[in-house]
């Protein structure tokens, strides 16, 4: 097994036996770890019949206390699908195939996803404000609540941004514990149109939407917001651009904020 050379102190990583199945690591990732994601994930897709590439990011961070994160990207039936979990150092690993395999086997059998997620650790906590040390612009997706937590479930987020076509306005789905799938928009707080075919709901699970306007902030107000309030999330509308973006709390405790490209 072969190392390319190092970008931005990352590593990548192929075998000849597996070309497809490429693995990054970040921080001092043990050489044992990444040979363990590459047998074991490539095992988990032979099981599946799934002949695709995968794409597998190791973070290990330098205080040994903290948490490993890994996250697996691949496309299963040209759908783009990821899990993303943490774990102690030497055991994120296998957390992580453990997840993809229940994750292709969820979609496969359409079954929801559970919720409270026993492999989160909690993110909601009241915190100093911390800094936004990431910023996403994307291309949102425009389309129906129901398809946007179709995206969501796939991917293995908690929340996501899309663009309403209902509405026209920037939108965000996320899990409502047990109660199903919410839905913020940013003014408009009636119930989705039903249609013949887009149901109200994803994977049997209904929507609920949220009754209050989303507020209009700074990012700056939002960091704070989101901290003080000790929310994982936020969504609000961008006082600058009018724009809906997405604020969320990174496992390292630090903000990402999601934008529209």
């Amino acid at each position: 097994m072969n190392s390319s050379q190092p970008l931005y102190l990352s590593e990548q990583w192929t075998t000849a036996a597996d070309p497809d199945l490429a693995v990054t690591t970040r921080g001092a990732v043990p050489p044992a770890d990444v040979t363990r994601a590459v047998r074991a994930i490539g095992r988990v897709l032979r099981r599946h019949h799934l002949d695709v590439p995968a794409r597998v990011r190791v973070t290990a961070p330098d205080d040994l206390d903290q948490p490993t994160v890994v996250q697996a990207n691949i496309r299963m039936h040209d759908t783009p699908t990821r899990v993303q979990v943490t774990g102690p150092r030497g055991f994120a690993v296998t957390f992580a195939v453990e997840r993809l395999d229940r994750q292709i086997s969820r979609l496969v059998s359409h079954e929801s996803r559970s919720w409270p997620d026993p492999a989160r650790p909690p993110l909601a906590r009241v915190t100093e404000r911390r800094p936004i040390v990431r910023r996403k612009e994307c291309a949102l997706l425009t389309g129906t609540p129901t398809e946007a937590a179709s995206v969501m479930d796939a991917m293995d987020y908690d929340s996501y941004l899309f663009t309403d076509s209902q509405t026209g306005e920037d939108a965000v789905v996320h899990w409502n514990g047990s109660a199903g799938i919410a839905l913020a928009r940013q003014r408009a707080t009636i119930a989705p149109a039903p249609s013949a075919d887009q149901p109200l709901t994803t994977h049997a699970l209904p929507v609920m939407v949220r009754p209050d306007p989303t507020p209009t902030l700074t990012e700056d107000e939002a960091s704070t917001w989101l901290c003080r309030s000790g929310l994982a999330f936020l969504f609000f509308t961008d006082e600058r651009t009018g724009r809906g973006k997405l604020l969320y709390r990174r496992y390292d405790g630090d903000l990402t904020v999601v934008a529209p490209a």
